[in-house]
């Protein structure tokens, strides 16, 4: 390879290949060898996966959340250490409504990997990935205070920005724009 051009020089061509391409096509197979290792390990929990824009998302059982989550991070294969980002989302839909997103990051390949969970507004719970990961703990709370998803094994599942006695959820697609009347004292003026 002849780095100082900034492209790639292969003995059996002729064509050059800008090395920021030949980087994108290593980080996809890796994803890919990921994937496959997942699929192989976890034949019933990988629901879906999806590439779109260089980004690969995985759906997941949510009942198996936390042994793939802990897969993911030991693998040396796989080895996503770091959880950057754990959110919610409503969709608002019969099926399906609520989804809880984590978003990984190896350290050791700068690889990234999202991966979704889905639930329903009957069944609100999700196991909790503190046991993979201690700093999913403020996230899960927040996704908790926002949304009203409740993790089981967070050990301290409570509201960070409205009150305890607080019964509604402010990201909730059904929750009026205003807010609710009457719902908090606030401050008189």
């Amino acid at each position: 390879m002849h780095r100082a051009s900034g492209y790639t020089i292969t003995r059996d061509s002729c064509i050059l290949t800008p090395v920021f391409l030949q980087l994108e096509f290593d980080k996809r197979s890796m994803l890919t060898k990921v994937v496959e290792k997942l699929k192989s390990e976890f034949p019933a929990s990988l629901l879906e996966a999806k590439e779109f824009r260089a980004e690969t998302t995985l759906h997941i059982r949510k009942e198996d959340i936390v042994a793939v989550c802990g897969f993911l991070r030991d693998d040396p294969d796989c080895r996503f250490d770091y959880l950057s980002d754990l959110c919610g989302a409503d969709a608002y839909t019969p099926e399906n409504r609520f989804e809880v997103i984590y978003n990984l990051y190896s350290l050791a390949s700068k690889q990234r990997l999202r991966l979704k969970v889905f639930t329903d507004e009957t069944d609100m719970h999700v196991p909790s990935v503190t046991s993979v990961w201690a700093g999913a703990e403020w996230p899960e709370r927040e996704a908790y205070d926002m949304l009203g998803i409740i993790f089981d094994g967070n050990k301290d599942l409570r509201r960070m920005y409205m009150p305890e006695e607080f019964e509604y959820f402010p990201l909730r697609k059904d929750f009026p724009l205003m807010g609710i009347p009457d719902s908090i004292p606030l401050p008189r003026k």
